[in-house]
């Protein structure tokens, strides 16, 4: 059994080590999520993340895991007759185009080698067939450690295909990499709080454009849970559909509280001041997994280049050290592993991990 009095920190990709002041605000006493308070508490939130995400449009929050967005993204803006291009560049971009395809929606897979962006010449030469209604990307694909250029993949998009819904999973990417949403041209983008966040795993935040919104009143059998439109309504009078889990909620705004008064610039900044360590370390030891130009500021998956036994090292450090961080995830377990630098963990922090891995690989 694990010490709860003594957790493990974690440094795997998600849930990330989550701080004792933002565990606190989860101890708070619960409201009564149809009250005045809780309304004030929501509202508040909401006006964080917009200021966050840089956005006017609608921010909703969502008692569930990220995944539950690829779904109602689909269920909510794809209509049974169109179609979608799904770009696949890891295990989590994969698993989009699959649940797709759970949804009853036609799916075509553009699909490049683990470790390869997405570029948009890629994109171009789909889209130009001009039979997609949408398009879902990965801004930070969590298995291979690559932030595809969204940036780039945006910009032509809105030259070349304004009228394709653009729909981005941000799931290890919000609030630690720019995301600039109306700037972007998006109309879907979402992020679970036990990444970049710092916050327990158990809810998510999702942007939708006004034009997503629109279109979804026009898609039949959307569902109840994940209802675009009924979420909106709800969102009028600062609630959610459902019983939200107001204890994450608490967490959310304190966390959206910090990062808005440090100030986005200076977040990113402190994210990538991490990365650039951790890529170094790697590159001195190991190597890095995906195409260099294109590694992620949140986390780095790291090429096991030399063959050390990535489980037992896991194991040393959680014993010594009660410290984690991650293997490679599915087919690329022990032929890499992963770290984390995102949310509340620090600049010595990574130090700290990455000196106790050489200690146990030297």
């Amino acid at each position: 059994m694990a010490d709860w009095k003594n957790p493990p920190r974690l440094f795997i990709p998600g849930p990330i080590k989550v701080d004792d002041d933002v565990l606190q605000q989860m101890a708070r006493p619960t409201l009564g999520h149809r009250g005045k308070e809780y309304s004030q508490l929501h509202g508040e939130t909401v006006d964080l993340l917009k200021k966050a995400l840089f956005t006017d449009q609608h921010v909703f929050l969502s008692t569930s895991s990220a995944s539950g967005i690829w779904e109602a993204a689909i269920r909510n803006c794809v209509a049974p007759d169109e179609t979608v291009l799904s770009t696949c560049c890891g295990a989590f971009s994969d698993k989009w185009a699959d649940v797709v395809e759970d949804c009853g929606r036609k799916v075509d897979r553009l699909k490049v080698e683990w470790g390869q962006a997405v570029t948009p010449a890629m994109i171009d030469e789909k889209l130009a067939s001009g039979t997609y209604a949408a398009i879902t990307l990965v801004y930070n694909e969590t298995s291979t450690g690559l932030a595809n250029p969204v940036y780039e993949i945006s910009q032509m998009m809105k030259q070349k295909y304004p009228d394709v819904l653009v729909f981005v999973d941000s799931v290890s990417a919000m609030v630690g990499l720019p995301l600039h949403f109306d700037d972007l041209g998006w109309d879907i983008t979402f992020a679970s709080l036990q990444k970049a966040f710092g916050i327990p795993p158990g809810f998510a935040v999702a942007v939708v454009s006004n034009r997503a919104l629109e279109k979804s009143k026009s898609v039949p059998a959307r569902g109840y849970y994940f209802n675009f439109e009924l979420w909106a309504k709800n969102a009028e009078k600062n609630q959610t559909l459902v019983t939200p889990s107001v204890q994450h909620i608490y967490a959310l705004n304190y966390q959206c509280h910090k990062v808005v008064n440090e100030g986005m610039e200076n977040v990113w900044k402190r994210h990538k001041a991490m990365a650039q360590y951790v890529r170094e370390w790697a590159l001195s030891r190991f190597d890095v997994f995906c195409e260099k130009p294109y590694a992620s500021d949140t986390l780095t998956t790291i090429r096991n280049t030399r063959n050390i036994d990535v489980a037992k090292t896991i194991a040393a450090l959680q014993e010594k050290h009660n410290t984690v961080f991650g293997n490679g995830y599915g087919k690329l377990k022990q032929e890499t592993f992963r770290i984390a630098h995102m949310g509340d963990i620090t600049l010595d922090d990574v130090k700290e991990v990455t000196g106790w891995i050489d200690e146990e690989t030297s």
